[in-house]
C-alpha cells in the first residue's frame, strides 16, 4: 500500500468523506448515479486535475484540497489554489464556479462558502452531507448573506441592556464572527435577551436549527418555560405557536425542530452514542468532575456538524473547557456565549468579541438589581477549629443513615474550621451562627414587626420609634398590644445535604418554628424541590430555605432577602452566581403578595450574612477541577457513567473498589453482586485493572497483526483499538446502572461522623462590614500613629526609619522586644489585630506566619520600605530567588545542589529570625549538617561574604 504522507492524508480523507454520506470514486470510474453524493478523485479542470470534486444530484457543488499532515499548519496559503479549481471549467462540462471549498489534511480541515457576501474559510470538525449541500442551495442565500437582511430591532419592551446586547450580537452576526459573548448581570434578563434574538434569527435570518446549550437539568427546565411565556413585540402568537422548541430528555433528536435545548453532557453522550442517566444533568458537571483525559468525540451521521447554524452557551463561563469543549468544536455553528461572571479564559475563548459589557454595578445604577450589605458573623470554632481528648465520650453519627452511637475516640481528635460538617460536626457552632442571625435580623429589618392580635386588623409597624426597642419577637408595645417580627425570605448555603438536615433542625428549634418554616430544597430532597422552590417563590411558608447547589445558580426568587453563607466558596464566578439570587428587584406590592405582607418598602437591598469568611477567602477565576488522589468516589464513578475510561480513572475506581471490598459486610457484598449482574467486587476490580494491563495490550495488538496480515500500521492500530475499546466496555458495563453507582456511594457513606459536643463555640467578631471596615482603618491609623511617636527611640524603628544600610543589624530579640513593649502598652494594638486589620480592608497579601512576621511585614510597609503589605517570608522569598538568578547569570558561580540546600536553609532562617550569625550554626537546622564546619567547606573564603550578603539582600 502507498503510505506516503500525501496518501495517508487522502486515506483519511477518504474515510472521514465515507461517514459524512460521500460516495468516493476515481475518475476513470465515475457513476454520478451512484448515490446523491459522488466524491470524484482527480477530476480535471482547466488549470489541472483537482483531487477531489464534489458532485451532489450529478451536479458539481465543490472541491477539496489534500494536503499532507505537516501542512495542516498553513492551510490557508492554500486557499488561493483551491478556489482556482473551484471557479476552472470541468472537464466534460459547462459549470459555474463551485461554491463550496475545502482545504483539508485529513485531520485539519477549512472550508469556505463562496455564497457569502464576504467568502471567509473557518475550520470544521469534518465534511458536511450531500444533503446539507442540495437544502443550502435551494435556498437564495446563504445563511451569512441572509444575516445582512436582519433589520433594526424594535425597542419596546426592552431594557437599554438588552437592546445594547441584541443590536451589537446582530452587527457582530453581520460581520460573520464566529463567536461572541454577552455579559449581563444575573437578573438582568439574559434568558428572555436570548429568546429575543433567537426569534429575530429564524425569523429574519431564516435560521435553520439553534441549540441552547445549559449545563444543569433545573436551568433546561426554565430555560423552557421562558420560551413558553415569551410573546415577539411584533406577534400575537407564542414562540412556541410560532416555532417548535423541544427540550432534549433522551439521546433522540428529532429533526423537525427550531430551538433544541439541552445539558451540554446529554448532547455530549449523543454525539459519543451513549445512554446517559438523567441524574448526570441535575448538577453542574464542573463543579464537581473534570476527566484529565476526556475521550473524544467522534462523527456522528444522526447529528452531522451543520445540524445547528447556532449554538447559545447558557453560563458558557462554566462549559467552555476541557471535555464539553469538544461538543462546541464539533459543530459547524456561530456560538453565542451568556455569563454574568467571565473571567480571561471565557474572554479568550470567545475571541475576545465582547458584544455586552453589563456588569452588576451598572444595573444597580440602572435599578435593574439590587446592591447589598454584607453582615459578618465570626466564631471562635469557625476560625480556629477546636480538639477532643482520647478517651472522651461522644456521638458518632452514619453519613447515610445519620443513625447514631455513643463511643470513646481512640486517639485526640484535631480538627480545623475546614474540617467541620465532613469528618466532625460541631451543633454548638450551627447553633452559634442560627441564634446570632436571629437576634440582628430585626435590626437589620426594623420595619417588619406587625400586630398579632387577632381581634385587630392587621397593621405593620409604621415608624421604628414605635417600638419599645428592637428585641426579638413577639414585643409588648405600651398599650399592651403583641407585636412580632416577620423573618425575611432567607437563603442558607449549607456545604452538604448532612449539613443542611443540622442546619434545619436548629433553625427550627432557635426560632420556635414549625416544619414548613424551615426547608431543604435539594436533589436529595425528600420532598419534590421543584414544589419547595415554588412555594418558597411564591407563599408564605417556608420563610427559611437551605440549599447545597440546586439553586445556587441561575433561579429567580425576587422576594429572597438575605442570604446566610454556612460553606465558602473558591469559585469567583461561581460565588457571584451565588450572590445573584438575592440581586433581583421586587415592587412592594409583589413584595407583600408573595410572602411578607409586614413590608412596608420595595425591595431596595439584600443583605448577606458571612458566617464563614467567604467574602474574605481567596476566590479564583471558576474552573474544572482537574483530577487528583483527592477525587471523590462519587465522582469517579459519574466519570464512568459520562464515558470517560481513561487509565486513570479505571485504575482509580480499581483501587476504591478494592478498599471498598475491605470495609463492607458479608450483607453488603451480596447486595452489590445483586446490583452488577452476579459480579463480586473483586471480579469488578479484575476486568477495571486488565483493560489496560500491558500483557492484555500486547495480546491485543498480535491479535491485530494476525487478523490483517501485510496491512498498514495505521490500519492494524485502529483494529486494535477497536478491540481495546470492547475490553473496556466490557469492564465498565456494570456500571452503565445508576442503582449500582448509588448503592457504591451511599454503602460508603454510612462511615461515621464524630459528632463534638464538648467544645461549646462562641463570637468573636460580628456586625456590619462597613463597620468593622471603619473599626479596621481606625487600628492600623492607631498603629501607625503609635510607631511614628517611638520611631526616634526604639532601636528597632531606627533601623527601619533611618538607617536602611544597618537593616542586616536587625535581630530576632530586637523585634520580640518591640512586639511585647506594643502588646504591654497597647493591647489592641497587637500586630496579629492589625494584620487582621489590613486583611479586612483586602490590603494584605498572603497571611502572616506568626506575630513577630506580621510586625515586621507591617513596619516595613509602613516604612516605606515594600509598597505593598506582603508577609515578610514572601519578602524573603522573592529577594533570595533575585540574589540567586544574578549570582548564577554569569558563568563565574554556579551553585551545587548542595550549596542551594545551606542556601535555602539560610533563607528559611533570616526569613524567621530576621538575621544569621555564625554562632547560629550551632542550631538547629545547621549543626545536623555539619554546621559551620561543613558551610565552610561548601563556600570556602567566600562564606562570610555569603552570610554579608544574604543579611543584607534577603532584608532589602
Amino acid at each position: 500500500m502507498n503510505q506516503n504522507p500525501e496518501q495517508i492524508a487522502r486515506d483519511t480523507i477518504d474515510a472521514a468523506l465515507i461517514s459524512c454520506g460521500w460516495v468516493i470514486q476515481h475518475k476513470s470510474k465515475i457513476n454520478l448515479a451512484a448515490s446523491l453524493g459522488v466524491a470524484v478523485q482527480e477530476y480535471q479542470t482547466g488549470i489541472g486535475p483537482a483531487d477531489y470534486v464534489l458532485f451532489v444530484d450529478k451536479k458539481p457543488v465543490g472541491i477539496i484540497e489534500a494536503k499532507r499532515a505537516e501542512e495542516g499548519v498553513h492551510l490557508t496559503m492554500h486557499e488561493d489554489q483551491s478556489e482556482g479549481y473551484a471557479k476552472a471549467k470541468l472537464k466534460y462540462l459547462n459549470n459555474e464556479p463551485l461554491p463550496f471549498v475545502y482545504e483539508s489534511t485529513g485531520d485539519i480541515t477549512r472550508f469556505t462558502d463562496y455564497r457569502d457576501t464576504k467568502p471567509r474559510s473557518r475550520p470544521v470538525f469534518t465534511f458536511h452531507r450531500p444533503e446539507t449541500f442540495q437544502q443550502w442551495l435551494k435556498a437564495d442565500k446563504s445563511l451569512r448573506t441572509r444575516l445582512q437582511d436582519i433589520p433594526a430591532l424594535p425597542t419596546e419592551g426592552l431594557r437599554d441592556c438588552q437592546v445594547n446586547a441584541i443590536t451589537n450580537l446582530e452587527a457582530s452576526f453581520k460581520e460573520a464572527r464566529p463567536k461572541a459573548l454577552i455579559q449581563m448581570a444575573t437578573g438582568s434578563g439574559k434568558t428572555f435577551t436570548a429568546i429575543t434574538f433567537i426569534y429575530r434569527l429564524l425569523k429574519y435570518a431564516k435560521a435553520g436549527r439553534i441549540l441552547f446549550l445549559v449545563d444543569t437539568k433545573n436551568l433546561g427546565e426554565q430555560a423552557e418555560q421562558e420560551f413558553m411565556s415569551y410573546l415577539p413585540n411584533d406577534d400575537n402568537r407564542k414562540f412556541t405557536e410560532l416555532y417548535p422548541v423541544t427540550r432534549l430528555k433522551s439521546s433522540f433528536i428529532p429533526a423537525d425542530n427550531k430551538v433544541y435545548i439541552s445539558t451540554i453532557q446529554r448532547m455530549y453522550s449523543i454525539l459519543k452514542g451513549t445512554d446517559m442517566d438523567e441524574s448526570a444533568e441535575e448538577e453542574n458537571p464542573n463543579e464537581r468532575f473534570a476527566p484529565k483525559e476526556p475521550m473524544p468525540v467522534v462523527y456522528n451521521s444522526t447529528i452531522p456538524i451543520e445540524f445547528f447554524d447556532f449554538i447559545v452557551i447558557d453560563e458558557c463561563h462554566r462549559s467552555i473547557y476541557n471535555l464539553w469543549k469538544q461538543v462546541l468544536d464539533y459543530f459547524d455553528a456561530f456560538q453565542i456565549g451568556l455569563t454574568a461572571t467571565p473571567d480571561n479564559r471565557t474572554f479568550g475563548y470567545f475571541n475576545q468579541n465582547l458584544v455586552s459589557d453589563y456588569g452588576y454595578e451598572k444595573a444597580v445604577i440602572d435599578g435593574v438589581l439590587v446592591p447589598y450589605n454584607v453582615f459578618t458573623i465570626e466564631t471562635k470554632i469557625t476560625k480556629n477549629g477546636a480538639a477532643i481528648a482520647m478517651g472522651e465520650m461522644v456521638d458518632k453519627r452514619e453519613r447515610l443513615t445519620r443513625r447514631k452511637f455513643w463511643e470513646a475516640v481512640d486517639e485526640d481528635i484535631e480538627y480545623s474550621g475546614k474540617q467541620l460538617d465532613k469528618d466532625i460536626v460541631n451543633k454548638s457552632q450551627i447553633r452559634t451562627i442560627i441564634k446570632a442571625v436571629k437576634e440582628n435580623l430585626p435590626n437589620m429589618f426594623p420595619d417588619r414587626f406587625y400586630q398579632t392580635d387577632k381581634n385587630k386588623p392587621l397593621q405593620t409597624v409604621k415608624e421604628e420609634s414605635d417600638l419599645q426597642g428592637a428585641a426579638p419577637s413577639p414585643l409588648e408595645r405600651a398599650g399592651g398590644e403583641a407585636w412580632a417580627f416577620e423573618v425575611p425570605k432567607t437563603l442558607i448555603f449549607a456545604k452538604t445535604d448532612s449539613h443542611a438536615e443540622d442546619i434545619i433542625d436548629i433553625v427550627r428549634e432557635e426560632f420556635g418554628e414549625e416544619n414548613k418554616f424551615c426547608k431543604k430544597i435539594t436533589y436529595q430532597s425528600k420532598e419534590d424541590p421543584k414544589t419547595v422552590l415554588s412555594q418558597f417563590r411564591n407563599d408564605y411558608y417556608p420563610r427559611i430555605a437551605v440549599t447545597v447547589d440546586m439553586i445556587a445558580t441561575g433561579t429567580d426568587i425576587r422576594p429572597l432577602e438575605v442570604l446566610l453563607f454556612m460553606r465558602d466558596v473558591k469559585s469567583k464566578s461561581y460565588y457571584e452566581q451565588m450572590k445573584g439570587r438575592g440581586t433581583r428587584t421586587c415592587s412592594l406590592e409583589q413584595l407583600r403578595a408573595t410572602g411578607t405582607p409586614s413590608a412596608k418598602y420595595i425591595k431596595d437591598h439584600f443583605v448577606i450574612i458571612d458566617a464563614i469568611g467567604v467574602e474574605q477567602s481567596q476566590k479564583t477565576d471558576s474552573r474544572p477541577l482537574e483530577k487528583n488522589p483527592g477525587m471523590s468516589l462519587k465522582d469517579v464513578l459519574q466519570h464512568v457513567a459520562m464515558g470517560n475510561t481513561s487509565e486513570d480513572i479505571l485504575s482509580t475506581l480499581a483501587n476504591r473498589l478494592i478498599r471498598l471490598d475491605k470495609q463492607v459486610n458479608e450483607k453488603e457484598k451480596q447486595q452489590f453482586a445483586a446490583y452488577s449482574d452476579g459480579k463480586n467486587i473483586s471480579q469488578v476490580v479484575k476486568q477495571l485493572l486488565n483493560a489496560y494491563d500491558p500483557d492484555t495490550i500486547e495480546s491485543l495488538k498480535r491479535k491485530a497483526e494476525s487478523e490483517m496480515p501485510g496491512a498498514a500500521p495505521a490500519d492494524i492500530h485502529s483494529q486494535f483499538t477497536i478491540h481495546h475499546s470492547q475490553i473496556i466496555e466490557q469492564a465498565v458495563a456494570v456500571f452503565n446502572n445508576p442503582q449500582l453507582r448509588e448503592y457504591i456511594v451511599d454503602v460508603r457513606k454510612k462511615y461515621n461522623q464524630v459528632i463534638d459536643h464538648i467544645n461549646l463555640d462562641e463570637i468573636t467578631n460580628i456586625g456590619w462590614v462597613k463597620d468593622q471596615q471603619a473599626a479596621a482603618e481606625g487600628t492600623i491609623s492607631n498603629f501607625k500613629a503609635w510607631i511614628e511617636s517611638h520611631k526616634d527611640e526604639i532601636t528597632a524603628l531606627q533601623i527601619f526609619y533611618n538607617q536602611p544600610y544597618r537593616r542586616r543589624e536587625l535581630t530576632y530579640s530586637m523585634i520580640k522586644d518591640l512586639c511585647e513593649k506594643i502588646k504591654t502598652e497597647q493591647p489592641l494594638l497587637a500586630p496579629a489585630q492589625v494584620w487582621k486589620a489590613y486583611e479586612q480592608l483586602k490590603q494584605a497579601e498572603g497571611s502572616a506566619k506568626n506575630e513577630l512576621i506580621a510586625l515586621v511585614s507591617i513596619i516595613r510597609n509602613i516604612s516605606g520600605i515594600d509598597a505593598t503589605l506582603t508577609a515578610y517570608d514572601k519578602t524573603v522569598d522573592k529577594n533570595f530567588q533575585d540574589w540567586v538568578f544574578k549570582k548564577q547569570a554569569g558563568a563565574a558561580t554556579k551553585f551545587t545542589e548542595e550549596q542551594m540546600q545551606w542556601l535555602r536553609m539560610i533563607k528559611d532562617y533570616i526569613a524567621g529570625s530576621f538575621h544569621v550569625e555564625k554562632d547560629d550554626f550551632e542550631l538547629d537546622p545547621f549543626n545536623k549538617q555539619g554546621g559551620l564546619g561543613r558551610f565552610y567547606q561548601l563556600f570556602k573564603e567566600d562564606y562570610e561574604k555569603i552570610l554579608d550578603e544574604l543579611n543584607e539582600v534577603l532584608v532589602a
